[in-house]
């Protein structure tokens, strides 16, 4: 065979061969944020329920609502938690105006048990500070569970307020602590909704973890915590975790998302990464070694 018609047979011989190594679609780290399941570095990794309120970019976590966007600060897998934190709620070291914050209704998250949310600057009419209330100040969207007769735990007598407002930049400006009003634990009705205006208050703080013997408020954990369940019988899932343990990330694929394993050699599989990374070190370090050396030879001959 004569060289011109060599040489393409050639290229066509050396693309078929499989690369030695190959990127890892699915990252396991988000910036300074280890990621696993059921968590994803973007479309096709973690769960599907998860990636459109949790997402990857430019190396910083973020969770997403109707309400805004938001950092994602730390996350305890062990208890299922992530703390996210809001750029319009105010603190001890500073008061902002804020649209308040809610949760989208399809959403796999709930508010912990910890979190507790202080409005402040309130309206002294306000509806938020009154003993009983409607979720009809609660934005739940077209208001199928609107019920006049339920109670929005807010309470008033707890020493939070009092506390919050020796912070010297609310101080500042003498709010009467009757114009405050904290929700422990967190109930916004069924939509999971804080529309300030509505609750005629300008502004929100919120905390998780609270002592009660901490008596500085610059101390507090600002932020909000948010439980998180895997599915409706929060079971992680064998696949995953056999996955995980073989240094894959867990991911999905096609139209029914089904279930893949992305391996560290980019290759997916439907059950772990042993077999694909025993394949890729014996293709390492053995075949390709030979069919390469074996192809330039022949290439060399004909020149």
């Amino acid at each position: 065979m004569d060289l011109p018609h060599f040489v393409p047979l050639l290229s066509i011989f050396l693309l078929l061969i499989p690369p030695l190594t190959c990127a890892q679609v699915c990252q396991r780290n988000c910036g300074k944020e280890y990621l696993k399941y059921p968590f994803g570095s973007g479309p096709g990794c973690g769960n599907p329920l998860f990636q459109p309120h949790i997402s990857c970019s430019q190396q910083k976590l973020t969770f997403t609502t109707h309400t805004g966007s938001y950092l994602v600060t730390s996350i305890d897998y062990s208890n299922q938690v992530i703390y996210i934190s809001d750029p319009t709620m105010s603190t001890c070291s500073c008061t902002l105006p804020s649209k308040g914050f809610g949760l989208d209704w399809n959403a796999p998250f709930t508010f912990h048990d910890s979190t507790i949310f202080a409005l402040v600057d309130c309206s002294i009419n306000s509806s938020s500070i009154c003993t009983t209330q409607s979720y009809d100040d609660i934005d739940d969207g077209n208001n199928k569970n609107s019920n006049s007769n339920s109670k929005l735990l807010c309470d008033q007598s707890t020493p939070i307020c009092s506390l919050l407002y020796s912070c010297k930049p609310i101080s500042t400006i003498n709010l009467p602590i009757s114009t405050c009003c904290v929700y422990e634990p967190v109930n916004l009705g069924p939509s999971f909704e804080m529309d300030l205006q509505k609750l005629q208050c300008p502004s929100y703080t919120g905390f998780y973890n609270f002592d009660e013997g901490e008596s500085d408020p610059e101390k507090w954990n600002y932020g909000i915590a948010l439980k998180y369940k895997f599915s409706v019988t929060d079971d992680y899932p064998n696949s995953c975790a056999a996955c995980e343990k073989s240094y894959g990330v867990c991911g999905y694929n096609g139209p029914y998302n089904s279930f893949i394993c992305n391996c560290p050699n980019g290759i997916n599989t439907t059950t772990d990464c042993y077999f694909t990374s025993s394949y890729n070190n014996a293709f390492r370090n053995g075949i390709a070694w030979l069919i390469y050396p074996m192809a330039w030879s022949v290439v060399w001959f004909f020149l």
